[in-house]
């Protein structure tokens, strides 16, 4: 996913950016309120990470501007202001999750995973595609050049990930985490037995591979 991080503090942004981006994602990160508002208008992002005590311009107030001009965009605040007031405020501001530091980096990381399925959950019309193959997620088809491919609910997740960051190489940490969540025992095969899996149906029998791997680095669908 592409993120927008806006914090201040260059210890915290280069905790959380390392983490996620060993997590597949793609963060910008910005250190004032002015510059975050801008930002977060000009450019696409998935997710908007949010500071509250910030210069130029609060927490509050950017959460406001980004929620004006871009309704559907989720917006995580993290901060060290817990009381509930400031949580009531936060919400009320248009986020849509708040988190308090400190933290551990698994919540955040099973944060971001909700607050993107209850994105996803909350368009239900939306459709993905590469190539020849479109996938529907509320209705939970796929199909590619016209025909029906039948998933179980597992391969179904496994494929939502790949074709909502379509392009990007994904860890192997990364899909576990979204897959199979911050528990998974990475010293089991059990993603490269799912993504056979996934491969044997998606791609099989069709010239045009999809999902490609990227040695030492993970996997990733294109078209």
């Amino acid at each position: 996913m592409n993120i927008l991080l806006i914090e201040d503090e260059p210890e915290v942004v280069g905790f959380i950016k390392k983490g996620l981006e060993e997590q597949g994602h793609n963060i910008t990160a910005v250190y004032d309120g002015q510059s975050g508002k801008t930002i977060a208008i000009e450019k696409d992002f998935d997710l908007v990470i949010l500071d509250v005590m910030l210069p130029h311009f609060n927490g509050f107030e950017v959460c406001k501007y980004i929620r004006r001009n871009k309704k559907d965009l989720p917006i995580l605040m993290l901060t060290a202001l817990g009381t509930v007031h400031d949580k009531v405020e936060g919400l009320e501001s248009g986020a849509d999750d708040y988190l308090t530091k400190p933290f551990h980096f698994e919540e955040l990381l099973a944060r971001i995973k909700a607050l993107v399925r209850r994105q996803m959950a909350s368009t239900p019309g939306k459709i993905y595609s590469a190539g020849d193959l479109v996938v529907d997620y509320h209705k939970k088809t796929v199909f590619r050049e016209g025909k029906e491919i039948l998933l179980t609910a597992k391969e179904f997740t496994l494929l939502e990930v790949f074709i909502t960051n379509k392009g990007r190489v994904l860890s192997r940490t990364f899909i576990a985490e979204f897959v199979w969540g911050i528990n998974f025992d990475r010293g089991t095969n059990l993603i490269d037995v799912y993504i056979n899996y996934l491969r044997s149906k998606i791609d099989k029998g069709f010239s045009k591979k999809l999902i490609h791997t990227v040695i030492g680095m993970g996997y990733v669908l294109k078209d």
